[in-house]
């Protein structure tokens, strides 16, 4: 088949290699793209946000699937818009992704299909919404209502924290879709990343991850998209598996398709593990980054044909086994742009990928890079490179993949040192 791949940033690159080894298919074409991309397909130059440019572009070349990366076209319509010309998108409609584009939509539609969550209110008064931390003990959870490219999340230890960040939220600093606010209970325990393929009736677990938002080493410093994640992560146990299915996955399958919004695509569930089992952070509708570059570096079956099974409804002939995945654990670590998550500067050099890649089982994945006519290629973005390696366990993974970082020469960059660090304290002493 003839997929259409939309995005730029390193997830897209991972599902790009991923769909490059899919036996089913022919070509792929990827707008925007960046130079990582462009290693496994042919690039078009239609903004992600440009939803009419990127139904041209699926019609005029005739794609047989789109697969759409990150999440703002698929709050945005692009689903729906691709739908009206009978093109298949592996992405879920206007009205399913709304789990991701609203968290009080999300919040509201969890207290009515019982599905376990943190307890919450939601604000758009700023005196009502502070006025309501009288009544919680630190630390205190704060969220922007709308997307917020994975920054729209605070915890603060104290009430002047709090104060702060509702009056930073409220005034659309995190760059929400509206200016709505949800507190949220805080909810102790070990966070995992779990991630189902759902065709609008049936759930399929595709695997989980468990990543790193913090920017600095001790999980200390702001909140960022996600500086690198591994898998397995060993929280995630069978047990821990069968329950986030059973009472939050499946209830959400089956409550969308009665609220007649059926969701079709990925299901991101970020789930916090208490003592009480596995409950309900917040959905996203996309594959998660960087947890889907160690996803698809273990996954070795078809991935086109389970993607287009989720858009034509019709999961029931396809399984995900664990004979579909590398039976080695994966971790990823994020090279970042000096200064991210805030203001970064562009345009510095990076030397050494093709070293990088020599190390055994390492693919570097590339996020926000740029190519010159003479060869060279520059940071363009905040995460600028995703370094990716299989192990023969975690530790042997981590080693490789700072192994890799260690090869590539950019002064301009950084990245955390300990990536998997929960994982390594599993390990038998």
């Amino acid at each position: 088949m003839k997929i259409l791949l939309i995005g730029s940033g390193a997830r897209e690159d991972a599902l790009a290699w991923a769909l490059a080894r899919s036996p089913s298919v022919a070509e792929i074409i990827a707008t925007p793209g960046n130079p990582g991309i462009a290693r496994h397909a042919r690039l078009a130059s239609v903004p992600a946000h440009d939803l009419a440019g990127l139904v041209a572009l699926a019609r005029s070349e005739a794609v047989d699937l789109v697969v759409v990366g990150p999440e703002g076209p698929l709050v945005d319509g692009l689903a729906d818009a691709l739908a009206a010309h009978g093109i298949a998108t592996f992405g879920p409609d206007r009205a399913a992704a709304r789990l991701e584009g609203s968290k009080s939509f999300t919040k509201d539609f969890c207290a009515r299909h019982a599905i376990p969550t943190a307890a919450y209110a939601v604000f758009t008064d700023r005196l009502r919404a502070k006025g309501h931390l009288a009544s919680l003990e630190p630390p205190f959870v704060l969220k922007a209502d709308g997307l917020a490219a994975g920054k729209g999340v605070v915890i603060a230890e104290t009430r002047r924290e709090a104060d702060e960040a509702i009056d930073r939220i409220l005034d659309g600093v995190f760059g929400g879709t509206d200016t709505r606010l949800v507190i949220e209970e805080y909810m102790p325990g070990e966070e995992v990343s779990l991630f189902a393929l759902c065709d609008g009736e049936r759930a399929v677990l595709f695997g989980a991850a468990q990543d790193h938002k913090r920017a600095f080493d001790g999980d200390t410093g702001p909140n960022t998209g996600g500086m690198g994640a591994y898998a397995p992560a060993p929280v995630f146990t069978p047990q821990v598996a069968q329950q986030a299915m059973e009472r939050i996955v499946l209830p959400t399958v089956r409550g969308m398709a009665a609220e007649g919004a059926p969701f079709r695509g990925v299901l991101f569930a970020g789930l916090m593990v208490t003592a009480e089992g596995p409950r309900l952070i917040e959905y996203n509708v996309r594959f998660g980054d960087p947890e889907c570059q160690v996803l698809m570096r273990r996954f070795r079956g078809d991935l086109a044909a389970l993607l287009m099974a989720c858009a034509r409804g019709d999961l029931r002939t396809a399984d995900v086994s664990v004979d579909d995945f590398d039976p080695r654990p994966a971790v990823a670590v994020v090279m970042a742009a000096n200064g991210y998550p805030g203001t970064v500067a562009r345009g510095s050099e990076i030397v050494g990928l093709e070293r990088a890649e020599q190390e055994a089982d390492v693919v570097v994945f590339h996020a926000a890079t740029r190519r010159l006519a003479d060869g060279s290629l520059l940071a363009d973005g905040g995460r600028v490179l995703t370094v990716s390696a299989l192990g023969e366990d975690i530790a042997d993974a981590v080693n490789r993949a700072y192994a890799a970082v260690d090869r590539i020469d950019w002064k301009g960059g950084f990245c955390r040192r300990d990536i998997a660090w929960r994982a390594l304290a599993h390990r038998p002493s």
